[in-house]
């Protein structure tokens, strides 16, 4: 298959890798000083599950020149993804597969808004990646995975035959899972309570899994994210919150959220797709979220700052 990889840091760089090691046709869309180290030396990736380098490796930061094709899976920062189907449209055919990997449970919602919803399916992923340098990726920690479906858990050929091509690459499992939005809700479950815990405490999840006062801060944002995946009618199991903290505990004492480590570095974060979002989705079906919505406000500040700084650069 034809794959674009819109998006092409830990998560991106990681899958597209893979996939381009398995034989598949991938193209990188990055820009700046990654765009160019991997144009130069490829594109390196450091795994726990095995390294890959993909070099020559395709690469550009005009989605318009790489044409039509099979798959794009988005793989952009949460705040990106409006820009980012505006973006990948060139890329669109009658038969192409958007697939976004993200942290949050609205990217589908906005690829369908730009995009229209033939050719979008719902996905996510599981992994602990990061870009360490221009054209180099690390995979330190969370055994990688993709699970994805339609919208409306309908079966259908073409995720099937995405799943075979998937299935085909190492170091990376594939699901379809019978509830998509069940899946991608859990996945959002733990990122956001570990994303916003360590946002806040600036220490990694063995810290903030072990110490009581903020264990309890953790146990009290998934049982909020819990509820108000419930009020929109998300079928979780009834110990949906208490496998996600088993989850958080089996995590690596040294793991960090993307969102906490962009917070940490003073750059624009996914706060809004996470606790912000959180706050957004349980006033519109009545759930009060407290514990998210002082995560927030805490965060705001420097969100603000942050974008404002991003902006000015431009």
């Amino acid at each position: 298959m034809k794959f674009a990889i819109m998006g092409s840091g830990g998560v991106g760089g990681y899958f597209g890798a893979r996939l381009a090691e398995a034989g598949e046709d991938v193209t990188f869309i990055a820009r700046g000083e990654h765009l160019a180290a991997i144009r130069q030396d490829g594109l390196i990736v450091t795994s726990i599950k095995g390294d890959v380098s993909v070099k020559p490796a395709q690469a550009t930061d005009d989605p318009a020149s790489v044409g039509v094709v099979d798959c794009v899976i988005v793989a952009v920062k949460a705040w990106q993804v409006r820009e980012a189907a505006e973006a990948i449209r060139p890329m669109i055919g009658p038969h192409t597969i958007v697939l976004p990997l993200e942290n949050g449970v609205e990217a589908a919602d906005i690829l369908i808004d730009v995009l229209g919803s033939a050719p979008v399916i719902d996905g996510l992923c599981g992994i602990l990646a990061w870009r360490e340098a221009p054209g180099h990726v690390r995979h330190a920690g969370v055994d990688p995975f993709v699970r994805f479906g339609e919208c409306d858990n309908h079966a259908s050929e073409r995720i099937s035959r995405l799943k075979a091509v998937f299935d085909g690459a190492r170091g990376v499992s594939a699901e379809i899972p019978d509830d998509i939005k069940v899946a991608q809700w859990s996945k959002f479950l733990f990122i956001c309570a570990m994303s916003g815990i360590g946002s806040i405490t600036r220490a990694p999840i063995g810290v903030t899994r072990q110490l009581p006062e903020t264990r309890a801060i953790i146990e009290r944002m998934l049982e909020e994210i819990d509820a108000v995946a419930r009020a929109h009618g998300v079928g979780f199991p009834d110990d949906a919150a208490v496998r996600a903290m088993q989850f958080i505990d089996a995590m690596p004492a040294e793991s960090t959220s993307s969102m906490q480590r962009n917070i940490m570095a003073g750059q624009p974060s996914e706060l809004e797709s996470q606790n912000g979002a959180v706050v957004r989705l349980g006033r519109a079906v009545g759930v009060a979220t407290p514990t998210h919505e002082l995560i927030h406000a805490v965060l705001l500040p420097q969100e603000l700052a942050a974008r404002d700084e991003e902006t000015s650069d431009r």
